[in-house]
């Protein structure tokens, strides 16, 4: 199968005063496309670290990160930028909607950067808004919106370009369980759909969805659950 994510010796860490304080320690990852993945650990323990580095976010110290087979660099933001807008979708627990755009129009955001045209890229939208039973909710903002109709919206953007790869942060976090289950089975039908998509999650429960979760502890990954 085609490698959408390989990690090789990886290593991060973060300046504290004069302390360095590791937080990714020799963490190897492979993930091929169409994969369901689960990073399964407690706060602190690099989970959200790997994936902002995954998500061309953050950089790393030593190692390597291909994506696609293509060995990423940090030497230019407005590449970054690009891939992350071609390669990548990106889904958090806070959601990170525009407050002052309505549901369809913050769906529609990553066609805006693609220039697709308004009329082709709002009809997207649309239907993306159908897929996620949001049809209802195109014209309402952020704040008219329930935290599981937010997360829904965020999913929407996040599939928008099409991409390959979706990355989600603790995307069920701040939702009750019965809308975290909802939310857990579009991923579920997304990654059905061909989508490759890895999770960072402290909830085993969330993890099981997954078709393999690793667990991570202290900036290591310890092991891999089919």
């Amino acid at each position: 199968m085609t490698t959408a994510i390989e990690i090789s010796d990886l290593t991060k860490s973060y300046q504290k005063g004069k302390q360095t304080v590791p937080v990714l320690k020799n963490v190897n990852l492979k993930i091929c496309q169409g994969d369901f993945v689960a990073l399964l650990g407690k706060s602190g323990s690099g989970k959200s670290s790997l994936l902002n580095i995954i998500g061309l976010l953050d950089n790393f110290d030593s190692g390597s990160y291909r994506l696609n087979g293509h060995l990423m660099s940090y030497e230019s933001e407005t590449q970054l930028a690009r891939t992350r807008n071609e390669k990548l979708g990106m889904i958090f627990q806070s959601y990170n909607l525009l407050p002052f755009k309505n549901a369809q129009e913050n769906i529609a955001l990553p066609l805006y950067y693609r220039k697709v045209p308004y009329k082709e890229r709002m009809k997207a939208a649309m239907e993306i808004l159908d897929m996620m039973e949001l049809s209802d909710r195109a014209e309402h903002f952020p704040n008219e919106l329930s935290g599981g109709e937010s997360q829904r919206v965020a999913i929407g953007r996040a599939i928008a370009g099409k991409p390959g790869l979706i990355l989600a942060d603790e995307p069920t976090g701040a939702l009750d369980s019965a809308t975290g289950e909802m939310i857990m089975n579009i991923f579920q039908k997304l990654n059905q759909a061909g989508h490759t998509i890895l999770i960072v999650t402290h909830d085993q429960q969330v993890a099981s969805y997954a078709g393999a979760v690793y667990e991570m502890k202290d900036g290591q990954l310890l092991n891999h659950t089919a």
